[in-house]
């Protein structure tokens, strides 16, 4: 949900006071979208291509959610699975950048072709999958007026009273100041589903235990550390009391003294939100960071003790995006992400919610605003955060903050279709695909607590496979019909929490926006629910217009013939990436032909974005060991790819030319030396992209014992 500016914050704080005062109006519209996502767009665009009457009802003032809210960043997995009008957005950000007036504060050559798919060869479907959020909003804006869509701005919904249903359908949806919309058929493309919740529809929020669905992820994951979220990455422990051992001096800021909850277990607690914020170190168009109201350095103790303990990478995920500017999100054990602060966002109030972005605000703009000022802060960070400030030219009507905060979930649907993570890893089937997503099964973490041990640790962080891209369902975007026959969902899907870490992603929205429209679009041309459309009538639909249903030969997915390397059968002692402690931007990948387990990761050749990756193993003697570095070489790899081998003797630096192929029988291995290890040291390999070329890319690590020197 958009923060607001003054003036509705005026109006919804009226609206809970009195009743509105407004002459009632009824819109009459063959399909009323409810929310102003960029799911919302996308679908008003597909159901007015399809010849039918649209209206979007969107609470929000600005369009497009948080692909035009400071995610320019595409989170995109595997693109070849995003077609359709989604596709299109992307080719019209391609097309903006192709434009010198477009480049205000650098030239593109400067900029690089980051992020592009297909080049100018290939010019109609070429595509750009970062962007100033100003450009995505003019894009969705420019979808409106292309296809005269008929927006209503500023208009929320009235969850209380305002959904009229008769005979299993929705009739009409009320708004708090009064207007009505009438429809044949409605589509809730919130992130807070707030639609589906007011129409009765069965909704849940949270986490599903490891054994309601048989996920062996979900629930709660004390002891899992698959990222570098964690407090792992330091190099001590972090004490959470006031007086550091001490439980009787309290806790600090940021710390839950709230027990975890058993392994596995589920919960009615959500991952963190942030804003993805626009930042910029290029002087003229740099606004230094505002002290909050509000502002107490002493909340951010935690981060404090962090440096303390030798913590640097503040500036991991300053992901650059055109002109000099970034899409700047979380990275590591405390940063943007406020943990534990959106527990009750899904069903809150308007203005509960309206609190709840607040705080995030004042926490988020605090926090930048203490590392460039609090003198805590290790000098050479201060610096450098110092030369860095908002974008003066993004949000221009906000204070330049974001007006969208990151709601990574809220509400899911209960639908006829309930999608897990057995089925994005491909161990069930999936029925009736209308759309594909790819990226990486993804929850931010969920909590900070105290171990019992006596120090800090974040629970909920996810960053698992999803073995090549998946089917969605038709189903997922369906209530059960004897709760609704005429309610399509694209955003809050019928999915757990695991699965919904994958499918949450912007372009994926954007496909499954397309896919509603085109079912309440034939629903109504055939007169009847939306359950009832023929699955070979929408499939042949969606396909016309360019939806891809299942994986495309060549784009990574069970089509196309792998050799998965397992790593029992490698001799000697072998660490799949799944097993290494990752710090930076690492994107799985399964396009190779050759690797080991479910696929490999790589650094989506972010060469300003630090990523570092550490193998650690436990060797079973003291010994000489051959050391091998698993990866699938390709042209487009770092022919520098640094990686340090610690062993008994030292540190070796070795530095590997990824493009070049194995050698026979190498597969997918490369020797990179024979070293001494002594049992009772962690052998440990750490591959950087530091000084890359191109892709710096990961499978495992192998250490393979031999005679002598």
């Amino acid at each position: 949900m958009f923060l607001r500016v003054p003036l509705s914050l005026v109006m919804l704080t009226l609206v809970a006071v009195e009743p509105a005062r407004c002459d009632e109006t009824t819109t009459r519209s063959d399909v009323v979208i409810y929310g102003g996502t960029s799911a919302a767009v996308i679908a008003g665009v597909q159901a007015k291509q399809m010849g039918k009457s649209v209206v979007i009802v969107s609470p929000d003032q600005h369009l497009g959610g948080l692909t035009s809210g400071g995610l320019g960043w595409t989170d995109t997995g595997n693109k070849s699975v995003i077609g359709g009008l989604a596709k299109d957005f992307y080719h019209r950000v391609y097309k903006h950048y192709q434009q010198p007036e477009s480049w205000t504060a650098q030239t593109r050559q400067q900029y690089g072709n980051r992020a592009q798919g297909h080049r100018a060869s290939d010019d109609d479907q070429a595509t750009m999958w970062v962007f100033e959020p100003h450009v995505a909003e003019k894009i969705f804006e420019d979808l409106v007026a292309e296809n005269d869509l008929k927006v209503i701005r500023d208009a929320w919904l009235d969850r209380e009273n305002g959904v009229k249903t008769r005979d299993g359908r929705i009739v009409s949806i009320t708004t708090l100041d009064g207007q009505t919309f009438a429809g044949s058929v409605f589509i809730d493309a919130t992130y807070e589903g707030d639609l589906v919740a007011a129409a009765n529809v069965d909704t849940t929020y949270g986490r599903e235990s490891m054994s309601e669905y048989n996920e062996p992820l979900a629930g709660v994951q004390t002891g899992v550390l698959h990222h570098a979220h964690h407090f792992d990455v330091l190099s001590q422990r972090v004490d959470p009391y006031v007086v550091p051992g001490d439980p009787a001096s309290g806790v600090i800021p940021l710390v839950s003294a709230e027990p975890p909850g058993a392994y596995g277990s589920g919960d009615k607690r959500v991952q963190a939100y942030c804003f993805r914020t626009c930042l910029t170190n290029f002087d003229p168009n740099r606004v230094p960071f505002p002290k909050p109201a509000g502002y107490d350095a002493n909340e951010y103790e935690v981060l404090v003790r962090c440096f303390d303990a030798g913590w640097k990478n503040v500036f991991n995920k300053f992901d650059p995006i055109p002109n000099f500017k970034t899409d700047t999100n979380n990275h590591g054990p405390v940063s943007f992400d406020h943990i534990g602060m959106s527990y009750d966002y899904p069903e809150a109030t308007y203005e509960r919610r309206q609190e709840i972005i607040e705080e995030h605000r004042r926490y988020q703009q605090g926090l930048l605003y203490f590392i460039a000022n609090d003198p805590r802060v290790p000098d050479d960070i201060q610096r450098r955060m110092q030369t860095w400030g908002l974008a003066k030219d993004e949000f221009t009507d906000n204070g330049n903050w974001p007006h969208q905060l990151y709601v990574r979930e809220a509400r899911r649907m209960i639908g006829e279709f309930v999608i897990t993570q057995n089925h994005l890893q491909k161990r069930i089937p999936t029925p009736e695909s209308v759309g594909m997503g790819s990226y990486a099964i993804d929850s931010h973490n969920v909590q900070r607590y105290i171990t019992p041990e006596g120090y800090v640790q974040n629970e909920g962080d996810i960053g698992v496979s999803t073995n090549g891209p998946y089917e969605i369902s038709r189903g997922c975007l369906l209530p059960k019909r004897e709760q609704c026959e005429n309610l399509v969902v694209p955003v809050c899907v019928s999915s757990t929490h695991m699965a919904f870490g994958s499918i949450r992603m912007e372009p994926v929205f954007m496909i499954l926006g397309q896919s509603s429209a085109t079912i309440a679009a034939m629903a109504i041309d055939g007169n009847k629910a939306v359950q009832d459309v023929g699955y070979a009538q929408l499939r042949e639909r969606l396909l016309a217009d360019g939806q891809i249903l299942e994986t495309p030969p060549g784009a990574g997915g069970h089509s196309v013939a792998k050799t998965v390397v397992h790593i029992q059968d490698v001799a000697g002692v072998t660490l799949d990436d799944v097993k290494a402690v990752l710090d930076g931007a690492w994107q799985m990948s399964r396009s190779s032909s050759v690797f080991c387990e479910t696929g490999y990761r790589h650094d989506g050749n972010a060469r300003e974005s630090r990523a570092t990756a550490e193998f650690a193993a436990e060797l079973p003697e003291s010994g000489w060991y051959e050391v091998r570095l698993g990866y699938p070489p390709n042209p487009n790899r770092s022919k520098r790819t640094a990686v340090q081998i610690h062993h008994a003797d030292g540190v070796s630096n070795v530095v590997v030319d990824q493009t070049q192929p194995h050698g026979k029988g190498e597969a997918p291995f490369r020797l990179l030396g024979r070293y001494r290890f002594a049992k009772d040291d962690a052998a440990k390999v750490l591959v950087s992209n530091e000084g890359a070329d191109g892709y710096v890319v990961i499978d495992a690590v192998n250490w393979r014992p031999v005679d002598g020197e």
